[in-house]
């Protein structure tokens, strides 16, 4: 018996639970392999621009050089925070404390759009991850009902009258792990990335208000 006759010799509910964790599989690991990569850039031009900023490069060469690149993570944290403390400051007779309390919810503001974008999709994979395993259950347990219910028309039930339709029902549980497996070890690393990343955004924006706010005295 192999997985492809028993897939193809399951009953029509199995057949179609498995059509469904199979297109849940595809989706989940599309979704793994470009939040690997997205989450991968973001991490690799943080830790670019950091060396950038505390290497003592002027703020406004960076911040141009910023604005003409594609930024991403905290290179956008800082564009959007340094634009609007010029903005501030060019428009005059603002006390400190006020540019900088700008300053500041133009970073948070773009933090948050950061942070969302970096965790696009973690949902999805948490609902493959988890709801997956129940759907393989049903078909598993529907197939197992269908086995039962033709053992019925049969004069003796012997385990090879028995034995493929309870593997044909079983193989619905195997793709719903197959499917979730895969999306809840996605999903536990992508937001173990995301949180270490929404720290050293956080971190970096106290730092920079604290390194404008001494340019400014």
């Amino acid at each position: 018996m192999s997985i492809i006759s028993l897939v193809l010799q399951a009953s029509f509910v199995v057949q179609m639970v498995m059509v469904i964790l199979m297109a849940l599989s595809f989706m989940s690991w599309w979704h793994i392999f470009s939040k690997h990569f997205t989450i991968a850039k973001a991490k690799k031009s943080t830790e670019e621009f950091e060396d950038r900023f505390w290497s003592g490069s002027d703020l406004a060469g960076l911040y141009e050089h910023v604005k003409r690149s594609h930024s991403i993570g905290m290179e956008k944290i800082f564009e959007s925070g340094f634009g609007e403390f010029l903005k501030l400051r060019q428009k005059g007779g603002m006390e400190l404390s006020d540019v900088m309390e700008g300053t500041r919810r133009a970073m948070r503001a773009s933090c948050q759009r950061e942070l969302d974008y970096l965790d696009k999709h973690n949902a999805f994979l948490a609902s493959v991850g988890s709801v997956s395993p129940y759907i393989g259950l049903f078909g598993t347990v529907w197939g197992i009902m269908y086995a039962f219910k033709g053992l019925g028309n049969v004069g003796q039930a012997t385990l090879a009258t028995v034995a493929p339709h309870i593997a044909e029902a079983l193989v619905a549980t195997a793709i719903g792990l197959f499917a979730a497996i895969p999306a809840v070890v996605a999903y536990n690393r992508f937001a173990y990335d995301v949180d270490r990343l929404a720290n050293r955004f956080d971190t970096f924006i106290e730092e920079f208000s604290n390194v404008l706010q001494r340019q400014v005295r």
